[in-house]
């Protein structure tokens, strides 16, 4: 059994971050949303893995290379345009061949993995099986109607008028037979061949496709609020390490992570939190389910309930910040009080909160 990754797409929804880096590689627990993935099908025994990439394709190899540091082979494959989830599988169909494999998008996270579905798919071959979980708002993704048997009936993408709140979770496994589907089906609406069109040409023409309800959480990290809430999610679980420095004049309290070479000095961090390698803590507050990436300084400043990307600075800051993702090598700072002024220099598509 094979893993394919899709890793393209242009992350509109998380821009300007997405304008220098790609969407698959924000951090959130300091690690890159897509390594969860590489991890999650390595855990399940996958370790040939096929990476779709796009514009960030360079991007993409610097950070995963050949897949080594997880034991697994990466092959990359070129997606010109990004045409729909379908277009991406007909895309790896030279690499995928006649095996069976998990297509997993490469900004979800699912909190228990896929090892258990991946045993069930190879014990019960279904020619498909999606896995679903009840949502809020159904009208954001892909949607499935069951049968009173519990069989899959219909499925439709981002209906206006959903009638079930069953939401297509980002990880599909196939047999052979999408690729039928994927060449069968004509582009959507929006221009793009859907694979729930796709999984729907499967169900329409006899082939079994089996649902499976997702225990656990379930995040597509495609906005700010769910990174920030993945985040919190993760650090829940993290066990509590010093590594770097951390002077007498510091409390940690809870699970708190202080990577090598980083130094915490007359400051405060309350856990979950995680502080990365050679970033710099002093007089400051670190609240939880905050995780700050390497080469960062904060200094005399308060912040909780946010990731701060490497090698940014934020320094005196008189208000706390809250729920907030801060990219790379960014500078906030207190400008001088006279005359009372805001200054900013802020990119295409920001978005700033002043109270």
């Amino acid at each position: 059994m094979k893993g394919l990754i899709l890793s393209g797409g242009k992350g509109t929804r998380l821009r300007p971050l997405t304008f220098t880096q790609a969407k698959q590689l924000v951090p959130v627990a300091n690690k890159p949303v897509l390594f969860y993935g590489i991890e999650a099908l390595r855990d399940a025994g996958i370790t040939e893995i096929g990476i779709i990439v796009g514009d960030t394709k360079d991007e993409i190899r610097e950070a995963c290379g050949d897949g080594a540091r997880w034991g697994v082979r990466v092959t990359y494959i070129e997606q010109p345009e990004p045409l729909g989830l379908a277009h991406a599988v007909l895309t790896a169909k030279d690499f995928l061949g006649q095996d069976t494999f998990v297509m997993y998008l490469g900004d979800n996270i699912l909190k228990s993995g896929i090892t258990s579905l991946v045993e069930k798919f190879k014990a019960n071959k279904p020619n498909s099986l999606i896995l679903l979980t009840p949502v809020p708002d159904p009208k954001m993704f892909g949607v499935a109607e069951l049968r009173e048997d519990g069989r899959v009936a219909r499925l439709i993408e981002k209906p206006k008028e959903p009638k079930s709140n069953l939401a297509l979770v980002g990880v599909y496994m196939f047999d052979r037979h999408i690729f039928e589907a994927a060449g069968a089906i004509k582009p959507s609406g929006r221009g793009e061949l859907e694979i729930t069109d796709a999984i729907q040409y499967l169900i329409d023409h006899g082939f079994e496709v089996q649902p499976h309800l997702v225990s656990g959480w379930w995040k597509d990290t495609g906005k700010i609020d769910d990174i920030l809430e993945a985040n919190r999610l993760i650090l829940e679980g993290i066990a509590g390490r010093i590594e770097g420095t951390v002077d007498a004049a510091s409390k940690t309290n809870g699970n708190v992570v202080v990577e090598a070479g980083a130094v915490v000095r007359n400051s405060i961090i309350r856990g979950p939190a995680i502080v990365g390698e050679g970033t710099e803590i002093v007089d400051s507050y670190v609240g939880p389910f905050t995780s700050i990436q390497p080469r960062c300084r904060i200094i005399r400043t308060e912040i909780e309930h946010s990731i701060v990307l490497e090698g940014s600075e934020i320094v005196d800051v008189g208000a706390r910040i809250d729920k907030s993702l801060i990219g790379r090598e960014v500078r906030i700072y207190k400008c001088p009080p006279k005359p009372s002024a805001y200054r900013f220099m802020v990119g295409d598509k920001s978005e700033i909160g002043i109270k």
